[in-house]
Parts: structure tokens; C-alpha cells; sequence
């Protein structure tokens, strides 16, 4: 692929695996956590939780990029104070980056699981604790491994998502070659210049070729976990 590729066009691509690689990692404890109350916990304004986390969804991507700024840029409401007290810098950063891709595929990565979740018989659960387990020890030892190929699947998915992300990355952290300047943005930019068309048409073919191979390694990986827990 170094052969194919230009540098520029490599760094690119390495930029986004890079971005979406731990834009999955850092949101996958808190998707849990949230697809789990969403499966099985009341509480009021559950309705409103389910809906800000779908909101990225149906938000134009612009708008969400606009929110990360004016909340975490350097002079936004929670940003000043990240980079007065602690030295943290999301704006115009990969690591802003991060935080957009990790947003946008928020909402798909719970979707997965909380599904996962539902589909677990809550019986299950409860025989567990009968037997004297602590709640932590029974969705250790049964939810989470019964869950797991929903897991895996809305990991993979929130990552296939990541990678394609470029509406609110771009308004967040703009578009710094060999910093922010991520897969789709680096298409965009070559299509803005007069006989960059092959680049761009480079760098499509790899955005097709990781989408798909992440939706199949998705299937094929849920499968394999959901038929060892089986035992078939």
C-alpha cells in the first residue's frame, strides 16, 4: 500500500486507523455502561439520555462539530478550564479529532449493544444472584459473555463509522495535513485541487475497502463468539 499511496495520502489513512482506533477504545466503557441503563435500568429522563445519544445521528454532522468547538475549544465553556488546569487541548488536534469520531459513533456502538443486552433473559441474571453473587460478579461471569458478540459487533461498527467521519472533525479541528487532516478530509482536499482526482479516487477505494472489511469482520467475529458461548 506504501507503493501505491503517495506519503501524504498514507498519513492520512494511518491518521484515521490511528483517530478511530481510539475513538472506540476510550467511548467502549462508557457505552456500556450507558446501553446497559438504557436495557435495564428506570430512571426519569431515560427518554431524554436515549435521545442526546442519538442525537449525533440526526444532527447535520456541521452542528455537532459547532457544539465540540464552542464546548471544548480553547475559550469554550469546559475547554478553557482543560487547558488552564490540566494542559488539555482538544481543538485542532488528532486528539479533537478523536473526540468528534468517538461522538458520531457514540449512538451505533450503543444501539449494538443495549440490543445485546435486551436480548439476554433477565432470569438469567437473577439465578445468579440466588446463588449469593455479587451484581458485579454475574455481569461479569453472565451478561458480558452473553452480550459479547453484540459487543464486538457495535465496536466494530462505531470504528467502520470513525474512519468515515468528516463533517464535525473538520469544523472541530479543521483540516492540518499530517495532523487533523484524516481519510475523508484528505479526499475532500484533493478534490478541491485541479487534477487531484486521482488521489481522491485512491483514497475511496481504501475508504471501501476498510468499511467493508470492518461489516464483515463484524458478522464473522459476532458469529464465532455467539457459537463458542453456545458450545455448538
Amino acid at each position: 500500500m506504501t507503493d501505491w499511496l503517495s506519503p501524504d495520502e498514507w498519513t492520512a489513512v494511518a491518521l484515521s486507523l490511528r483517530v478511530s482506533f481510539w475513538a472506540v477504545l476510550v467511548s467502549l466503557p462508557l457505552g456500556l455502561l450507558v446501553a446497559h441503563a438504557l436495557a435495564r435500568w428506570q430512571f426519569p429522563g431515560k427518554q431524554i439520555l436515549n435521545g442526546i445519544v442519538h442525537l449525533p445521528l440526526i444532527l447535520p454532522p456541521v452542528v455537532t462539530g459547532y457544539l465540540l468547538l464552542i464546548t471544548f475549544g480553547r475559550k469554550g465553556t469546559v475547554g478553557q478550564y482543560l487547558d488552564q488546569w490540566f494542559g488539555i487541548v482538544f481543538a485542532f488536534r488528532w486528539t479533537g479529532a478523536v473526540l468528534a469520531a468517538a461522538i458520531m459513533a457514540f449512538p451505533l456502538m450503543v444501539r449494538a449493544m443495549r440490543l445485546a443486552i435486551e436480548a439476554v433473559d433477565p432470569k438469567l441474571e437473577q439465578a445468579g444472584a440466588t446463588l449469593g453473587a455479587s451484581r458485579p460478579w454475574v455481569w461479569l461471569t453472565v451478561t458480558l459473555p452473553m452480550i459479547l458478540p453484540g459487543v464486538i459487533a457495535g465496536a466494530i461498527l462505531a470504528f467502520a463509522k470513525a474512519m468515515g467521519e468528516f463533517g464535525a472533525t473538520i469544523t472541530f479541528v479543521s483540516n492540518i495535513a499530517g495532523q487533523t487532516r484524516t481519510l475523508p478530509s484528505a479526499i475532500y482536499t484533493f478534490l478541491q485541487v485541479p487534477g487531484g482526482e486521482a488521489q481522491a479516487a485512491r483514497l475511496v477505494w481504501v475508504a471501501i475497502a476498510i468499511a467493508m472489511a470492518a461489516l464483515l469482520l463484524s458478522e464473522w467475529v459476532s458469529r464465532l463468539v455467539a457459537r463458542r458461548i453456545s458450545g455448538r
